[in-house]
């Protein structure tokens, strides 16, 4: 849920840890026509069509048409196999087969740190509650799927991990077993096979089922072509006109959820699991606040969150009144979604109030198996439907200021800093996010607009890190959202220093201090050859941007800068109201400047512009709630890392191409 505290993590498995099958191709060759796309003649030898040519001889020896195969193993894993390394929830390889008890042994949740205040409300005392997370007496079929196809194919478990053939013979025999259960022939027709790709993927209900083989048939439409994460060439035709035999569902016998009154697209399947709002003790109630949203204040902002702990975990304890809440979780095996707080009231999760009251969160189930953890193409789908679903609904606009990482999230107040947390942390796509969104990140201006939007090739962008396993030791290569920011025009020179955090800056996977993200857009400062500089956190932050392999390309919009006369401005992590617009029975709160300060001459972009706006309520008794509202305006601005805001008195705004450097 929080991620990791930006403290390095000497855990095992720490805080932000991700995560002979083959027959002749001559024989395949004599049910290609039946069964899909098949590689160009000329591929089948080359080094990069050994993945296409495992798909045909998996689908030939299990009797899965072979574009079944290859669809569902894009909504597993984009046909990548990750090194062989574990997503999220202990699945490996190109089909994501799970194999999660080792994971589930060694991996220490986050959420039993009980070090945070994720409600993040400085009018009460911090909540900080010690909880126990349930342990897992016994795994759900759904993680364990690398073991039951160990034993369909006679393939050993830690060869269907590491060998992308073999994870893919696994994946058809799995297939072939499930259309059989359903007493279903092997037909070449893939239309036939709805069912057995519901049950496929692990969903225990209907209706996630159903949703996941809707999206295997989109693929199947629609067809996909990609260079994998291994430099193979992978591609299914698509097929335009195929219509599944939907009908089958009724043959699963799988369960219906209880989908209560949940607000929730209608492509998705979603569960209501209410988070309890309960009194206990004297003072104390939990664990969130109701409102009326957005009548009452709008909904600006939704929090990307994962939970660092599996499912069932994590399901417990946004049930406990003691504990913490935000608004959705999904999992990663099927993208299944459950709704715990509803919009309109204010959930605990960001660690920031004026963020909470005024948000969604989301959480993505993040169970940390491997340093370079993956999540899963149906969760990231998933997810992608619910926040188009949201945005639409509450008007938020689809960008990096307002679609936040929790990372993203400010520090209310000086103190708070460093303990603000770092998920989803680097390895999450954000460009592939905002694809799947529809609102890709893309050019917008010429050479000299004087914004950059950060846009890396994520697979290609691998930044080094440390501290995935062990405090200072490197973190598995992997394919990246971030950028290193730097002093100087030289990747030998010192990185950019976070004053916040209160220390030298160092490469750990959970120091944000030198570091942008995809979608993040930041006012030009200089060029150098293949070195771009923005103005970051109070300073000239240098990072590689070669012409021929680009990490940020160009952009214009707004920004501040302080207004004529003034040498500094200072910098929020707040947008409260002036203490004069708060009426009586309602304790004014401090307008705390954070440590940090933007000098005269430096740019930075507008995300939003706020009224100051704050939302009391210390009591379980919602008859004393209030939302004040001042007159003081904000700007919303992309500081550092994490967004920040400023006083309107105190800027001047224009066009980025105003300020730009040439």
């Amino acid at each position: 849920m929080r991620g990791s505290v930006t403290e390095p993590s000497p855990t095992p498995g720490g805080r932000h840890m991700r995560k002979a099958a083959a027959a002749a191709v001559a024989s395949a060759a004599l049910v290609l026509p039946l069964l899909g796309a098949a590689p160009p003649p000329g591929e089948t030898t080359s080094s990069a069509a050994l993945l296409q040519r495992a798909f045909v001889s998996a689908a030939a020896d299990y009797h899965v048409p072979q574009s079944v195969l290859l669809a569902v193993s894009y909504l597993q894993s984009r046909w990548d196999t990750h090194g062989g390394a574990p997503s999220v929830t202990g699945g490996y390889g190109p089909m994501h087969l799970t194999d999660a008890r080792t994971a589930l042994a060694t991996t220490t949740e986050h959420f039993a740190d009980g070090t945070e205040d994720a409600r993040g409300d400085s009018a009460r005392p911090a909540l900080h509650p010690r909880v126990t997370v349930p342990a897992d007496s016994a795994l759900p079929a759904r993680l364990k799927t690398l073991v039951r196809a160990a034993g369909l194919t006679g393939i050993p478990a830690a060869r269907l991990r590491t060998d992308p053939a073999s994870n893919v013979a696994g994946g058809a025999a799995l297939l072939a077993s499930a259309q059989r259960d359903l007493h279903q022939p092997l037909s070449a027709d893939p239309a036939d096979w709805y069912g057995a790709i519901a049950r496929f993927s692990g969903a225990d209900d209907a209706a996630t089922a159903a949703a996941y083989a809707n999206d295997v048939f989109d693929v199947l439409r629609t067809g996909e072509q990609r260079v994998t994460d291994a430099g193979q060439d992978v591609a299914l035709a698509a097929r335009p006109g195929l219509r599944a035999d939907t009908a089958q569902l009724k043959l699963t016998g799988l369960r219906t959820v209880r989908t209560g009154d949940t607000e929730c697209p209608s492509t998705v399947s979603c569960e209501w699991i209410p988070a309890p709002y309960a009194q206990f003790g004297d003072d104390d109630y939990g664990n969130h606040d109701l409102g009326d949203r957005p009548a009452a204040q709008s909904i600006k902002y939704i929090v990307i969150h994962d939970t660092e702990g599996a499912w069932d975990g994590t399901i417990n304890l946004v049930q406990d009144p003691t504990y913490v809440s935000w608004n959705y979780t999904i999992r990663s095996t099927d993208g299944l979604i459950a709704q715990h707080v509803k919009a309109k009231d204010v959930a605990w999760h960001a660690g920031n109030w004026y963020i909470n009251a005024k948000s969604i969160g989301i959480e993505h189930e993040g169970f940390l198996a491997a340093p370079d953890a993956w999540y899963t193409e149906a969760m990231y789908r998933s997810s992608a439907r619910l926040v188009k679903y949201l945005t639409a609904e509450y008007g938020i606009p689809l960008d990096r200021q307002h679609i936040l990482g929790h990372d993203n999230v400010p520090g209310p107040t000086t103190s708070t800093i460093p303990g603000m947390h770092t998920d989803p942390g680097p390895y999450w796509d954000w460009r592939h996010y905002f694809e799947l969104l529809d609102h890709p990140f893309k050019r917008t201006a010429g050479k000299k607009g004087g914004l950059v939007t950060i846009l890396p090739d994520y697979a290609a962008n691998q930044p080094a890190y440390t501290g995935c396993v062990t405090g200072g030791q490197p973190c598995a290569a992997h394919g990246s959202s971030e950028v290193r920011l730097y002093s100087d025009h030289d990747e030998n020179s010192a990185l950019i220093t976070d004053i916040g955090f209160g220390r030298t800056p160092t490469t750990d996977v959970n120091d944000l201090s030198s570091r942008v993200s995809t979608g993040q857009q930041y006012a030009v400062a200089d060029t150098w050859g293949d070195w771009t500089a923005i103005w970051y956190l109070g300073q000239k932050a240098w990072f590689r941007n070669p012409a021929k392999a680009p990490t940020a390309v160009p952009a214009t919009g707004l920004v501040v800068t302080p207004k004529a006369g003034l040498t500094s401005i200072p910098v929020y992590g707040r947008a409260y109201p002036e203490a004069a617009a708060y009426p009586s029975g309602v304790p004014a709160q401090a307008v705390s400047p954070l440590p940090y300060t933007i000098p005269a001459g430096q740019e930075y972009v507008i995300g939003d512009v706020l009224r100051g706006e704050y939302y009391y309520a210390v009591t379980f008794d919602t008859d004393t709630h209030r939302v004040v509202v001042g007159k003081d305006l904000y700007y919303e601005i992309q500081y550092g890392h994490r967004v920040e805001f400023v006083r309107a008195a105190d800027v001047s705004v224009a066009p980025a191409s105003r300020w730009a450097r040439r």
